[in-house]
């Protein structure tokens, strides 16, 4: 009797053991099933994402679409449901001429960055690709040649990012591609028709990107006469209010890489800051005061009618634009000082508004350095998107607020924050959710890939991690 006692106990307490690890290994199970992460992909690569590559995402019909560059540089697609929070892809949408040469010195071009839009039948495009072409792909009528080829990718069915179909409707001779959609429908898609020493060019389409007209020139490259160097350009392109077109943009010193101006050579120094108007309607280019622009605009031409700001000593980076409900713009440039390297010193952000009849500079000395975006939500409301690193060593996305037209700016929303972490940040997802503005890329450590992420006013969009995790696949 004892005995069996004994040996009931035993096998109750044998059962309940098996059965509390078995529930344990069911509650792990389920855990790691359901882990979710902030990031949406881990296969960035490079500089994934950039202001000047945009949109980099656009909003549609309830659906965020986000583009980057992924492993050997070639575009990625990837979808996010705001409603029912479900992800797509990423979808390789397209195979790019760079970051296949084991050879080549320079590993990661980054100048194919894609860019995104949506035309109105909903076939989802993107242009990527391309460093200026190459001599094998001809003469280059508007400029010089690199590497790579300037391509263009279009969804085969419509809202449908899985797959692609590649069309031979642009030129080959591009970088820095740049989309706007007009209301009409009307696409237009910006860039630099080759290298440093060419034209700034737009095409344009109006029946959904099925053909492209010719390369318009709007900003030109010369030989200069009194120095050893080009004239060149960096604009920034976006849709104004109506059926404008707006472009903050900065110089570039071309100089040749032996020149007797300056040891350094062929350097990344660029100045000023300019700003001018496209009215896609009339065809008609103005500058701030409604005075006409002849096309294309040349650097003489630039500095007596468009100049925002000179800048000559320090060195600009990366122009952006907003306008108000009226018309009046808002733009911003980084600003570094020229420290006889061959880069500048840290860049900070300058912010510039237009009263009605001249440019104003605000009061920016609580801005951190950084990139990112501006967003001008009325004559007092703007803000600007910004990466930056804290002055306690995090990585850091955060928005800056004004109240008061752009004269100060104040810290508000941080969206995402890491210790020791570096951030590639995309220009405004077009028409965003409130919950997915804006795309970010952290590098992983001891790699070239980053982790991406897609963020909104309640910080990171969270994926399952078993999705998120592309590279071991």
């Amino acid at each position: 009797m004892i005995l069996n006692k004994l040996c009931f106990k035993i096998l109750f307490i044998s059962f309940c053991f098996l059965g509390c690890a078995s529930k344990t290994k069911e509650a792990k199970a389920t855990t790691e099933e359901n882990q979710m992460v902030d990031y949406f992909a881990d296969n960035g690569f490079g500089n994934a994402v950039a202001i000047v590559q945009h949109p980099s995402g656009v909003y549609h019909k309830g659906i965020t679409y986000v583009a980057y560059q992924g492993p050997l540089e070639d575009p990625y697609v990837a979808s996010y449901n705001n409603k029912t929070k479900e992800w797509q892809g990423p979808f390789k949408a397209g195979i790019s001429e760079m970051g296949k040469d084991p050879n080549r010195k320079k590993k990661i071009d980054n100048h194919g960055k894609p860019a995104i839009l949506i035309d109105d039948a909903g076939y989802i495009h993107i242009a990527y690709g391309g460093h200026g072409g190459a001599p094998a792909d001809g003469k280059n009528p508007l400029g010089n040649h690199h590497y790579g080829k300037n391509l263009h990718a279009v969804s085969k069915k419509p809202l449908d990012i899985s797959s692609w179909q590649t069309l031979d409707n642009i030129s080959v001779f591009g970088t820095y591609s740049q989309f706007v959609k007009m209301d009409n429908g009307d696409i237009y898609l910006f860039y630099r028709h080759g290298a440093h020493r060419s034209d700034w060019v737009y095409q344009k389409s109006t029946d959904n990107g099925i053909t492209f007209e010719a390369p318009v020139s709007f900003l030109k490259h010369k030989r200069l006469q009194s120095i050893e160097a080009e004239d060149s350009w960096y604009p920034w392109v976006s849709k104004g209010n109506g059926d404008d077109i707006i472009v903050a943009f900065d110089y570039h010193i071309c100089r040749d890489s032996k020149n007797a101006q300056d040891a350094r050579g062929h350097i990344p120094e660029r100045h000023n800051l300019y700003y001018m108007v496209f009215n896609t309607k009339t065809g008609v280019w103005k500058n701030v005061k409604n005075e006409r622009l002849e096309m294309p605009l040349t650097k003489e031409m630039a500095d007596e009618k468009t100049l925002v700001r000179e800048i000559a000593e320090d060195w600009t980076f990366q122009g952006i634009a907003d306008v108000d409900p009226n018309g009046n713009p808002q733009v911003c440039v980084l600003v570094g000082p020229d420290i006889g390297e061959n880069r500048s010193g840290p860049k900070r952000i300058q912010h510039f508004r237009w009263d009605g009849k001249m440019w104003l500079k605000s009061e920016n000395k609580d801005l951190p350095r950084g990139n990112g975006d501006l967003e001008v939500k009325s004559s007092k409301e703007v803000s600007i998107y910004l990466e930056s690193v804290t002055n306690e060593g995090f990585g850091e996305i955060s928005r800056w607020d004004s109240f008061n037209g752009g004269a100060s700016f104040k810290k508000g929303t941080v969206f995402l924050s890491r210790k020791k972490s570096s951030f590639v940040i995309s220009s405004l997802i077009d028409n965003p959710h409130p919950d997915a503005r804006i795309i970010v890329g952290e590098k992983i450590s001891g790699t070239d890939y980053r982790t991406m992420y897609l963020l909104g006013d309640h910080g990171p969009i969270k994926r399952d991690i078993d999705e998120a995790k592309i590279l071991r696949d």
